[in-house]
């Protein structure tokens, strides 16, 4: 009977373990004996990733910081993403002259080093 419980119990732990590892993040260390050694190793990455995410994030605001401030784009159906430098902008405007007004504000912008435009011209209501 002792043997069945102890079986039992270390495959818990097993289990246990495995899961932990498993749903541990990037760069975040599992809280087993046998990931004590990387550790190290992935806790420098995941915090250049993150410091990366937080680069991008900033990015992003400076970028639909500066298209907000010219009050003849309506920055609200404009979209930015970016990563490592690199700027999208998705959505509409209103005039087709905003498309490239709008990619020359995000160029503009420190840390920029390219732009994708992916802007549309928004047909008003009823289509005409």
């Amino acid at each position: 009977m002792k043997t069945i419980k102890t079986l039992g119990l270390a495959v818990a732990t097993l289990s246990v373990a495995m899961s932990v590892t498993t749903w541990c993040q990037a760069g975040e260390a599992a809280s087993t004996p046998s990931s004590a050694q990387g550790a190290s190793t992935t806790a420098g990455s995941g915090a250049a990733a993150l410091t990366g995410r937080k680069a991008d994030r900033a990015l992003r605001r400076k970028v639909y910081a500066a298209i907000g401030k010219y009050k003849e784009i309506n920055a609200g159906d404009i979209s930015v993403i970016a990563k490592d430098g690199a700027v999208t902008l998705n959505g509409t405007v209103t005039e087709a002259a905003q498309i490239g007004k709008a990619e020359a504000i995000a160029q503009g912008v420190p840390g920029v080093t390219s732009v994708t435009n992916k802007l549309t011209v928004k047909k008003p209501f009823g289509g005409m």
